[in-house]
């Protein structure tokens, strides 16, 4: 049995699959409510264990999306799942969303929106902060997004619905094959922008070192 958990977007999603030869097989699938997601997390994974009769300790690796997307919804994902694979004992694999949007897709540039009138970007494996100017600049096909705002910024798309916890299951396959996991130690969201207490803390900083240099 394995465990997919999706927490990044607006809503996110926690899914169970079984893998046998080259094939992930749905088992259940279930939404978190958006800004509920710590609170629903353990209990929605153990109801939908215990609608399969199952229980935690079958659960055999976890596939986690560590983003980008909604800071407290990466963070919350990560550190949770983290936790889950230490506890089991269990290995724990870390998946991009803008990796897994391209393969549901099926085109090679994809994007997110990120708010601020700017995208999270991929193109030949290549994660990026966009506007939409610059996006349309590296575009030479059709651009794989799951948001209306997004369908309605560039002429050639192809809509799809978000990516979920199962369709991280699928992307992972050939990764949980290959039992080419993470370290569960090391591993951090994928947020791509920083958040704004790291950017306001920077322009701090440099506001600091401003008035320093003025006064010497």
């Amino acid at each position: 049995m394995l465990l997919g958990i999706d927490t990044c977007g607006a809503i996110g999603t926690i899914a169970l699959a079984r893998c046998s030869n080259d094939a992930v097989s749905l088992v259940a699938q279930a939404e978190l409510a958006g800004k509920t997601y710590a609170a629903q997390f353990v209990p929605k994974i153990n109801e939908l264990l215990e609608a399969q009769d199952s229980v935690s300790e079958e659960l055999k690796a976890i596939v986690v999306v560590n983003g980008p997307g909604s800071f407290t919804g990466v963070r919350i994902g990560v550190s949770s799942a983290k936790a889950l694979a230490e506890a089991l004992r269990i290995p724990l694999l870390a998946v991009s969303r803008l990796a897994v949007l391209a393969q549901k897709a099926g085109t090679d540039a994809v994007a997110l929106e990120a708010g601020r009138g700017e995208f999270y970007f991929r193109a030949q494996s290549r994660e990026t902060l966009l506007t939409p100017e610059e996006i349309r600049k590296q575009l030479s096909g059709a651009l794989g997004v799951c948001e209306e705002s997004a369908a309605q910024s560039f002429r050639e798309v192809v809509l799809v619905d978000p990516p979920s916890a199962a369709d991280a299951l699928v992307f992972a396959m050939p990764r949980l094959q290959a039992k080419r996991f993470d370290d569960v130690a090391m591993l951090d969201g994928n947020y791509v922008r920083r958040s704004d207490a790291e950017l306001f803390a920077k322009q701090g900083d440099r506001g600091s070192r401003a008035v320093t240099a003025k006064v010497q």
